[in-house]
């Protein structure tokens, strides 16, 4: 490792250790968290996958920042990104249930708040499953649209101030690692699976769980920038 690894490890260690040491922080954080849980869900984001997004830049290339890369935009980018995603936790968390029980699968809602019970973890499933199908591919494509915008114009914050081409950006992407590697492998393979275990946890500790994930879609999205295609 370089320096700049050890001043970056050493960054996130002072970042978080005051939530592990600290029962005044940690309560402080969890009741702003739900005091406040889509202001709560923008700054997690907008910290924990831009982050990811960081550490795959280093991966690739050897460094954390470069020009052009623009670490606040993409920061501020996740941060809308993540309300979106806990509008989405909340949507699919409360109607998934809802039409399970139009199918027959009686009490789907309460299961969904009882211990762990093999029917709790059959709920968690079908509202990951939904979920990632209908949301992510659209949540994935327009983040990748975005980091087109971010890059042309040089990672800058004016960027919130040009348009926004969609049909430029949906022709920058790589459809065929978009579709082979991200749709099709990560949302089975990673996405379904972790996000199952997010919906069997208490709803305090989802959201927690959702952000820490952050930090994975950011290292998977840098990553499939990189993929070579086959």
């Amino acid at each position: 490792m370089k320096k700049q690894d050890y001043f970056f490890i050493l960054g996130i260690i002072l970042l978080f250790l005051p939530f592990f040491v600290s029962d005044l922080v940690f309560i402080g954080y969890d009741s702003f968290n739900k005091d406040h849980a889509m202001i709560s869900s923008f700054l997690k984001f907008a910290v924990l996958a831009t982050l990811g997004e960081v550490i795959g830049l280093r991966i690739r290339k050897g460094v954390y920042n470069e020009p052009g890369f623009g670490i606040l935009p993409r920061a501020i980018v996740w941060g809308f990104l993540g309300l979106t995603i806990k509008l989405a936790f909340v949507v699919f968390a409360s109607g998934v249930p809802v039409f399970l029980q139009s199918l027959g699968f009686e009490n789907a809602t309460a299961v969904l708040k009882s211990d762990f019970t093999y029917a709790k973890l059959l709920v968690a499933f079908a509202i990951s499953s939904v979920m990632n199908i209908m949301y992510a591919p659209v949540m994935m494509t327009f983040h990748k649209i975005t980091d087109h915008h971010i890059i042309k114009h040089g990672g800058g914050l004016n960027i919130f101030t040009k348009k926004l081409d969609m049909a430029e950006g949906f022709r920058a992407i790589d459809w065929k690692v978009q579709w082979s590697f991200v749709f099709r492998k990560t949302i089975p393979f990673f996405w379904i699976p972790a996000h199952t275990i997010t919906f069997l946890l208490p709803s305090d500790y989802q959201v927690l769980f959702a952000a820490v994930l952050g930090i994975v879609l950011g290292l998977i999205l840098a990553y499939a920038a990189i993929k070579p295609r086959s």
